[in-house]
């Protein structure tokens, strides 16, 4: 049984992302933890994933590759670090499978080192629905910030609630 650790918000390395949305939590997961939905919703049209593994489990791997608009393709190894179903899904960049350090200091395909924690809570309109990622400095924030991280995490969400809407 894994047993969540408590995260602490730092707003000098931290970027929080909190909305409610209209489903229910195990929906949500769903969408988080199967690769042929995740696939569907996981980066912001125009962009798409052409391809998803997870090995749902702490040290399991979480991989992603991201299409531009432009054809380049960007691929992303990460290391799931918590899986406590319907509640709170938590991985790292800095970490590959097994929890091996990562090449090139774990930057994802943009760049940014970070480990995010996406907490579920039932709500009466669906669930509370919380992003939390967590840079190693202020200036790896802020970068994330910059790149549109409220905006693209935004609009990946309202598409995580289209395909949750058809199962």
């Amino acid at each position: 049984m894994t047993v969540p650790f408590t995260l602490t918000l730092d707003p000098t390395r931290d970027l929080l992302f909190e909305r409610i949305v209209d489903v229910a939590p195990e929906l949500v997961w769903r969408a988080w933890t199967t690769p042929a939905l995740l696939m569907r919703w996981f980066t912001p049209v125009p962009w798409t994933t052409t391809a998803c593994d997870i090995d749902l489990r702490a040290g399991g791997k979480f991989r992603t590759v991201m299409r531009s608009p432009e054809g380049q393709e960007f691929e992303n190894v990460g290391c799931y670090l918590e899986a406590v179903p319907n509640e709170r899904l938590t991985w790292t960049s800095a970490l590959g499978p097994g929890f091996r350090p990562s090449g090139a200091a774990g930057a994802d395909a943009l760049g940014i080192v970070f480990t995010a924690a996406i907490t579920l809570a039932r709500h009466p309109e669906g669930t509370k629905y919380t992003a939390h990622a967590m840079h190693g400095d202020a200036a790896s924030r802020d970068r994330h910030e910059q790149m549109g991280f409220e905006d693209g995490w935004g609009k990946a969400l309202a598409q995580l609630v289209t395909v949750a809407k058809t199962l």
